[in-house]
């Protein structure tokens, strides 16, 4: 039996990895800060609350995530803890910097010291394109990160591919795209509307404000993206891959869709604030995943209409319909 240790595993990538890898057979581990209050909800969702075992530790302070892996004794450390709000890293950029930065040279500094022959997933983004400079990104596409959060990641992503070349560890980077479910958090634009638009069509809201309608994303299933990670670290030797669909969707289109699915017209509902635009914009984001296909064998099964309709679903569930 394989272990396996993850940093963030209450989050929505988290919770999808820890059930893939218990029904691969893995033992699951997770590190959990101590909080005030629990946050169990994805994993009490995917009814794998239970399964899981679980080390106190923080990947601010590396002397306690140093002991939670050396407890653990991990085959695979996968790191997709981060303050991961890119709109909340204007506001707080030092912590941004801190937990999505500092924190990658924690878990690779931990494992080093513990054991450099266990295998390491970092959690990279996309956003490190940024202001891109290719129409369709791929990994040897040059960065332009545009946020505190981007820049954050960026840091990570370097000292991954440091580490991996300095002391050569099994260090990955998986430079994943927007991947979106129902497990998502409200305050990132798909989950915004998807809730809101379950709100409405339930008679509990009037009105979805947004922002910029027009920056296109790629987006993927989060479930299907997890599968990724694990398979980096099942390779020979070590490397970095853009996950990706390789479409690309504008938020308004997703937006239609996701009224489509109710029976409402989305341009009855939606109001444009400029308060929620951010500073600077990231207008596309289009992922070239043909490196994870054919090494990876890795192609992505649920369409973003799919997803879209899953997460409305979903939405309209936690309402009572």
């Amino acid at each position: 039996m394989k272990t396996a240790f993850i940093t963030g595993i209450t989050g929505q990538d988290g919770a999808y990895l820890a059930k893939f890898l218990l029904e691969k057979g893995y033992r699951v581990i997770g590190l959990v800060p101590r909080r005030s209050t629990s946050n169990l909800w994805r994993l009490e969702y995917l009814q794998i609350a239970d399964d899981v075992e679980w080390k106190e530790g923080d990947l601010l302070d590396l002397s306690s995530l140093t002991r939670a892996i050396k407890a653990a004794k991990p085959d695979e450390v996968y790191n997709l803890a981060a303050q991961s709000f890119v709109g909340s890293s204007w506001e707080q950029p030092i912590l941004t910097a801190q937990v999505t930065g500092m924190g990658v040279l924690h878990v690779l500094e931990a494992i080093r010291e513990t054991d450099p022959g266990i295998r390491m997933y970092q959690a990279s983004s996309s956003e490190l394109y940024g202001l891109i400079q290719e129409p369709q990104q791929s990994e040897k596409t040059p960065f332009y990160p545009r946020s505190p959060y981007a820049v954050s990641k960026l840091f990570g992503y370097w000292m991954t591919k440091n580490y991996r070349e300095s002391f050569h560890m099994y260090t990955c980077n998986g430079i994943l795209f927007n991947h979106e479910s129902p497990l998502r958090g409200p305050e990132f634009v798909t989950r915004k509307v998807t809730q809101a638009v379950a709100r409405i069509a339930t008679q509990k809201q009037k009105e979805l404000r947004l922002g910029n309608i027009h920056a296109k994303r790629d987006w993927g299933f989060a479930g299907d993206f997890v599968e990724a990670m694990w398979l980096m670290l099942q390779q020979q030797k070590p490397e970095d891959y853009v996950i990706a669909t390789g479409k690309t969707t504008t938020v308004e289109e997703m937006c239609k869709v996701a009224f489509d699915y109710v029976g409402l017209n989305y341009l009855d509902y939606l109001v444009i604030d400029p308060d929620l635009y951010r500073p600077a914009e990231v207008d596309v984001l289009l992922g070239n995943p043909a490196k994870a296909k054919r090494e990876l064998g890795w192609s992505p099964k649920t369409t973003w209409e799919e997803l879209i309709h899953m997460m409305v679903e979903a939405d309209l569930q936690r309402m009572g319909k």
